[in-house]
């Protein structure tokens, strides 16, 4: 999953960060002169801090949208195809086992067989892959569950493409077009106003080495992620805690919903992503930086969705609020 980067505070104004916790007072009548000059450095200080985290978060939404609007982003997945085992015929036309919704009639012939999954390319059809013609034969795919980048199939003049995805012990082909109508008409995204009141400073409560939670999707298929642990943040004096999941490049995932949640935003699940500290220190969670899943743009994706621990009781009034309506064509 994409995620926005960590915000830091950083680059401020040492004298201003000096003045916001230190007062000075030369007795009798210049003492509230002192104080006043003292208050107003302070509320220049918080004023600073205020305007490099806003500067921070819209820079982080602008990276989000620019991803989105990509090519290959979420915004032009067309179709997600269930692999039967055996060989099915790849295309738009209308006699093939993997019918596509773009593309010529026939790309190839694709075969699955156990764990393993080969693609025999129609020579005619202007296939490449990973960007390279393909030529003639078959190719072992690879899937976005082995370990490494799922081979990229592209047709239709480099506008369309798939990868073979597998969600539990089923293989299935995610399809894109840059041509997409969900991508050429996104209406764009809506946002709660930035709030530094939902940037916390959280704990962090490790788990054993090894834990894992079971995590349900949006097609009800239940895998086990690592979970590494879960941070903890204290709102109006009451404690709240999200349990987070590693995605395996070390970060903390968390995926929750709150009481905003089908009403200002959407109703399945946010994301947010959260660095791992180091022993006896915090993280930062700033839900400014939430955002909707795949699955709130397209009917193609596989979503994960919040585990009951994460459904907080709490209105989140901070980061993504639930999409647009499409644009019209």
């Amino acid at each position: 999953m994409r995620r926005f980067r960590r915000v830091a505070l950083r680059g401020l104004p040492v004298a201003l960060l000096m003045a916001a916790v230190v007062g000075c007072s030369d007795g009798g009548g210049g003492a509230s002169e002192a104080e006043a000059n003292a208050q107003a450095l302070r509320e220049r200080a918080a004023a600073e801090v205020a305007a490099v985290h806003t500067r921070s978060v819209e820079e982080a939404r602008a990276e989000r949208l620019a991803r989105l609007q990509r090519p290959d982003g979420w915004l032009s997945l067309v179709g997600l195809h269930w692999l039967n085992p055996g060989n099915s015929f790849v295309g738009s036309g209308a006699t093939n086992g993997v019918r596509l919704a773009v593309g010529p009639e026939e790309i190839g012939l694709i075969t699955l067989d156990g764990d393993v999954v080969r693609f025999r390319v129609n020579p005619s059809a202007g296939v490449t892959f990973d960007g390279e013609p393909a030529g003639r034969g078959t190719r072992v795919l690879v899937s976005d569950a082995d370990g490494g980048t799922p081979t990229v199939v592209g047709f239709n003049q480099g506008d369309a493409s798939f990868v073979v995805i597998k969600r539990g012990d089923r293989f299935a082909l995610r399809v894109r077009d840059a041509l997409a109508p969900t991508r050429t008409n996104f209406a764009g995204l809506d946002y709660f106003p930035i709030n530094r009141d939902f940037r916390f400073d959280a704990r962090f409560e490790p788990h054993p080495e090894g834990q894992t939670l079971p995590i349900v999707n949006v097609l009800g298929i239940e895998e086990p992620m690592a979970n590494p642990g879960a941070v903890v943040f204290e709102k109006d004096g009451v404690e709240h805690r999200l349990e987070a999941v590693d995605e395996g490049d070390g970060r903390l995932f968390l995926i929750f919903a709150d009481r905003t949640s089908g009403h200002e935003s959407y109703p399945a699940a946010r994301f947010l992503y959260a660095e791992r500290p180091a022993p006896g220190e915090t993280t930062v969670v700033d839900f400014n930086l939430a955002y909707n899943p795949p699955c709130a743009f397209t009917d193609y994706s596989t979503c994960p969705l919040p585990p009951p621990s994460n459904r907080l009781d709490l209105r989140i009034e901070a980061g993504e609020k639930k999409p647009r309506k499409p644009a019209s064509a």
